[in-house]
């Protein structure tokens, strides 16, 4: 990976899309960065959110396919009843292995194989959501030198999930409804 190059990671469940969509117009070409978006999902839900993301950003977005290659500038999106993974050879990969924290994809997966893979080029960022998925791999990510931001549980429509990462870790970044600056600053430092 070249060095200015940084993988930011979205993990979400209920209540995150509307967060996601605020972010999304901050999100310039200026910044050499890619997004990955790891929603709770079901497959019937899908028929729009691919329009309305790319109508927020002037970001290219995907939804990710096995060994699609990984490449900045682009918003790629977890597909429906698949674990997503990051390789090291800049590609995607995807898997049907039994669900974790109850999901598939799984918000956990995606950041500890980010984080194997890449170590201090990923910023994880966690969103509303009723469950505990995506703070083990938020750990993984410190770990290994990444960034880890979660959104502040009293704006989260459901703050179960950004609650157990700031209970269980020391955490980079609370996001705000204010701080969107600093976070961009954050993610590509």
């Amino acid at each position: 990976m070249q060095p200015d190059f940084k993988i930011v990671l979205i993990g979400g469940s209920a209540g995150s899309l509307s967060r996601v969509l605020r972010l999304l117009p901050h999100l310039t070409k200026k910044l050499n960065i890619t997004v990955v978006l790891i929603f709770h999902r079901k497959e019937d839900e899908d028929s729009v959110l691919h329009d309305v993301l790319a109508d927020k950003s002037g970001f290219a977005v995907k939804e990710v396919e096995d060994k699609d290659p990984i490449q900045r500038h682009h918003i790629y999106i977890a597909p429906a009843d698949y674990h997503l993974l990051l390789e090291k050879d800049l590609t995607f990969s995807l898997d049907m292995s039994e669900k974790i924290n109850f999901s598939r994809p799984s918000i956990d997966v995606t950041f500890e194989s980010a984080a194997d893979a890449f170590g201090k080029s990923v910023a994880g960022l966690l969103l509303s959501g009723a469950n505990a998925d995506g703070v083990t791999g938020l750990q993984l990510i410190q770990r290994r030198g990444g960034k880890i931001i979660v959104q502040d549980p009293r704006s989260a429509e459901v703050p179960y999930m950004p609650q157990q990462a700031i209970d269980k870790l020391t955490i980079d970044l609370m996001l705000t409804e204010f701080n969107t600056e600093e976070f961009l600053a954050l993610i590509t430092q």
